[in-house]
């Protein structure tokens, strides 16, 4: 991918190769912007995540307007041009001036074409994105509409649509999907107690948790590596709230990676007094790097971090590192469909297959069991997950106590958030108590 030097430039050109290159290659969104260029200005690095992020958030919807326009499918550089500019459409659509838009909109593309394409394909692009617009107008289909009418509008896979509406109902449906097409705000812990938060940092309902105003990277970059802030959804809190970590506790954190909960627990555990120890444990693979690094920061606490898999051969690693074989506090963080985040990972429901909660549901379960050899008599073992299923949710907890290693435990308590009531990610948390 060549670099962009022109600033001004900058976000839409490369914002066009990354769709053109995710088009071509289905690259997992934040793999994708490994490739900008390092020159790119933080405020164009910004508007090129801007313009990626609304093209694949509405993928489905402008896919489907350019196959009703469109007999034969132009090479990816030139479909990139044509998603991007879509997406410009769809933001314009409504406004005040969207009318006097729309000319702006397709001229730039056009330029733009004759630069990533070809002179040639510059009058396919003004030809159909001039018909793209009223297309794109359209309002909102009603809240009865059919599943395929809301899929399509809202950009998620048929299946998933209908897999909501089974489970939530239609209107809980409509409130979700029209969640997961408006961007994420930012959210970020405070982690220097009462020292004053910056002007930028907006207060929210839940404590400890302000949302990051716009343009303000480059303050919160150096607050995160002075380590007095997070970056964190407020939905994390109810594991840690679940959790309850003590001072002096020795507590396992499982599927830690890339460390935010890790934190958390460092940051409950010195709030408390201090002292205890956390063991940090994920699989073996690049992610222990971020974890490391996010851990770096920690004082008051002990932190170990062990490169294991909790069902082959965590029991054998902790014990080689003379570490504690059972923990007072255990949080079980299981890997997910993530259906609660996917306002933040806008990718996923592309990803996503209908068999994959099955599949997920049986990891989890076997990652609970895992977890729960791991729990001390009368220890607390808190079952989270970033999804809003109840296959990953209740159904997991429900096969864990028909199994004979749930006789030992207890439910005490739970919480599923739900985005739209909540205001923030989705979650789904289970606090468990082994007898003693």
């Amino acid at each position: 991918m060549r670099a962009v030097n022109n600033d001004s430039q900058g976000a839409w050109v490369n914002a066009s190769r990354l769709i053109a290159r995710w088009l071509e290659q289905r690259e997992r969104v934040d793999a994708l912007f490994e490739a900008l260029p390092a020159q790119l200005s933080a405020v164009e690095r910004a508007r090129c995540q801007h313009l990626v992020f609304g093209v694949i958030r509405h993928y489905g919807r402008l896919e489907t307007a350019l196959d009703s326009l469109i007999a034969h499918r132009p090479r990816f550089s030139t479909r990139a041009v044509l998603y991007v500019a879509g997406f410009e459409l769809i933001e314009a659509a409504g406004g005040e001036e969207s009318e006097g838009q729309v000319p702006k909109i397709v001229h730039h593309a056009v330029e733009q074409t004759k630069h990533l394409a070809s002179p040639a394909e510059a009058r396919l692009v003004n030809a159909v994105v001039r018909k793209l617009a009223p297309l794109l107008a359209q309002p909102a289909p009603p809240k009865l509409a059919r599943p395929e009418v809301l899929a399509e509008y809202f950009s998620h896979p048929v299946w998933l649509v209908k897999r909501w509406l089974q489970q939530f109902g239609a209107d809980a449906t409509r409130r979700l999907l029209e969640w997961n097409q408006t961007p994420a705000r930012l959210f970020v812990r405070w982690r220097a107690g009462d020292e004053p938060t910056p002007e930028f940092l907006q207060p929210t309902p839940w404590p400890g948790f302000f949302e990051a105003a716009p343009g303000h990277w480059g303050e919160l970059e150096a607050l995160f590596k002075a380590g007095k802030l997070f970056v964190q959804d407020p939905a994390t809190r109810h594991a840690i709230e679940a959790l309850d970590p003590q001072a002096g506790e020795d507590v396992l954190d499982l599927c830690a990676a890339p460390g935010g909960k890790s934190v958390a627990i460092a940051d409950a555990m010195n709030a408390h007094g201090g002292g205890g120890r956390i063991v940090a444990l994920d699989l073996p693979g690049p992610r222990i790097a971020r974890l490391q690094r996010n851990l770096a920061d920690v004082l008051g606490v002990d932190v170990a971090v062990v490169q294991a898999d909790l069902l082959k051969d965590a029991g054998r690693i902790l014990r080689e590192l003379e570490l504690p074989l059972a923990y007072p506090a255990v949080l079980l963080d299981a890997p997910c469909s993530n259906t609660g985040v996917m306002r933040h990972r806008i990718d996923v429901k592309w990803r996503l297959q209908e068999n994959d909660f099955r599949k997920h549901s049986r990891q989890q379960l076997s990652l609970l069991h895992g977890a729960a050899r791991l729990t001390a008599p009368g220890g607390r073992l808190v079952y989270s997950t970033c999804s809003i299923d109840a296959d990953e949710n209740e159904a997991v907890i429900k096969a864990f106590f028909e199994s004979r290693a749930g006789g030992a435990f207890t439910l005490e308590n739970s919480v599923t958030s739900f985005p739209w009531d909540a205001g923030h990610d989705g979650a789904g948390v289970f606090l468990l108590r082994r007898r003693d």
